[in-house]
């Protein structure tokens, strides 16, 4: 793939996670649906998948959904199936939290609730559980989520561009 083409899919993507969250998507959703074409799965499947994970895990402000959903992509794209495969668990565990310490570099946190009340959205951190909020413009003014996603996707996508290390025998 020419260097222009890779730029134009890492923007696509970035972009397209971003877009997704202003569709009515959760954080997760947005990225993990970004990727469809890395995990192989159709929006529906996508967005069921990734449903769970919005608002911090349920809303429970806990780790944030677009740290979730990249850690599905990593997942999908490179993760483990064997149980008994120490060595591949070990590597892939160690791929995620690459992911959640490049996420927390540039972020601060990858703590929904520290997010939201870094960006002036204390009360919306404090607000764990209930239904969520209408999405209205008064929701995407103050709210940090679209460009958390976007960052998310980038992250991700330099990830994903790094070649995949051979396995190793024990």
């Amino acid at each position: 793939m020419k260097a222009g083409r890779a730029e134009q899919v890492k923007k696509d993507r970035a972009s397209r996670a971003g877009e997704l969250f202003f569709e009515g998507y959760n954080c997760a959703q947005s990225v993990f649906c970004a990727f469809d074409d890395v995990t192989g799965f159709d929006r529906d499947l996508s967005a069921r998948l990734a449903s769970s994970f919005g608002g911090g895990l349920g809303r429970l402000r806990e780790v944030c959904g677009a740290v979730s959903g990249a850690a599905m992509v990593l997942g999908a794209a490179r993760g483990y199936a064997d149980p008994e495969d120490r060595n591949a668990k070990k590597e892939h565990y160690e791929r995620v939290r690459a992911f959640a310490e490049k996420f927390r570099e540039s972020e601060g946190s990858i703590i929904c609730r520290e997010l939201l009340a870094g960006s002036g959205n204390a009360a919306e951190a404090a607000g764990a559980g209930g239904d969520p909020r209408e999405r209205t413009a008064e929701y995407y003014r103050d709210r940090p989520c679209p460009g958390l996603v976007m960052r998310a996707a980038r992250i991700l996508e330099e990830m994903l561009k790094e070649p995949e290390q051979p396995e190793q025998p024990e």
